[in-house]
């Protein structure tokens, strides 16, 4: 066993407010479309290179993408449990330059909340031999719904 090997756990919520109807919301996560748009637009640095979404329990989701040209980091995510509009369970995993380094689970509910939607998020996730930092990692995704905001927005 190599001695450097280690996994760090850390679990994170997010409590957020959608003006949105959990309809619309949920719409964000299942369209490949609106996913595409709002969790890879080709901005700000980042350079989508494979982008597959199959959106139903067992489907599979499948990024590769670069950051300033940077290498290629993968995102492979499996449809855990799916409930429309209400519910939706994944567990996914993230490598650069196929050395993976974090596997986590994550559930999104989605809750009917004085006209629009309460979106709770939490991720459990066990880092790969010191290779992420969970205050990176919350940040990143919190910065993932504010763009599903901006993208909720401008959908008709």
């Amino acid at each position: 066993m190599d001695k450097t090997s280690t996994i760090q756990h850390h679990t994170f919520v997010i409590d957020r407010r959608y003006a949105h109807p959990p309809e619309k919301v949920f719409s964000g996560f299942s369209d490949p479309k609106k996913k595409r748009r709002w969790m890879g637009g080709d901005d700000d640095g980042w350079t989508i290179e494979k982008f597959d979404m199959n959106f139903e329990v067992g489907g599979a989701e499948s990024w590769r993408f670069r950051f300033q040209g940077g290498p290629v980091v993968g995102n492979e995510v499996r449809y855990l449990d799916i409930v429309p509009g209400r519910r939706i369970v994944i567990a996914y995993t993230m490598d650069t330059e196929g050395k993976r380094f974090s596997s986590s689970q994550q559930t999104i509910e989605l809750l009917p909340d004085a006209g629009g939607t309460r979106l709770l998020l939490t991720e459990q996730i066990a880092f790969l031999d010191g290779s992420d930092s969970v205050q990176s990692r919350e940040h990143g995704t919190r910065e993932l719904l504010d763009a599903l905001d901006k993208e909720l927005g401008l959908a008709r």
